[in-house]
């Protein structure tokens, strides 16, 4: 599961914002290649997903 459930209800942000931050830090992890996918057995939006729930990336809306 990409977005456990106990994570989800603990955070506060919206959701949708959430997702498109998710995948948009995928797309940045592949571009370059990152050695942590490799980590994470080339799973690449769960690596995403999961440096957002543990605040190691955060993420802001530009106007």
């Amino acid at each position: 599961m990409i977005f456990p459930l106990e994570q989800l209800i603990k955070k506060k942000d919206n959701i949708y914002e959430t997702t498109c931050a998710a995948s948009r830090r995928a797309y940045q992890l592949s571009m370059v290649n990152d050695p942590v996918i490799e980590k994470n057995e080339g799973k690449v939006v769960s690596t995403a997903a999961r440096q957002l729930f543990t605040d190691e990336v955060q993420y802001r809306i530009e106007q």
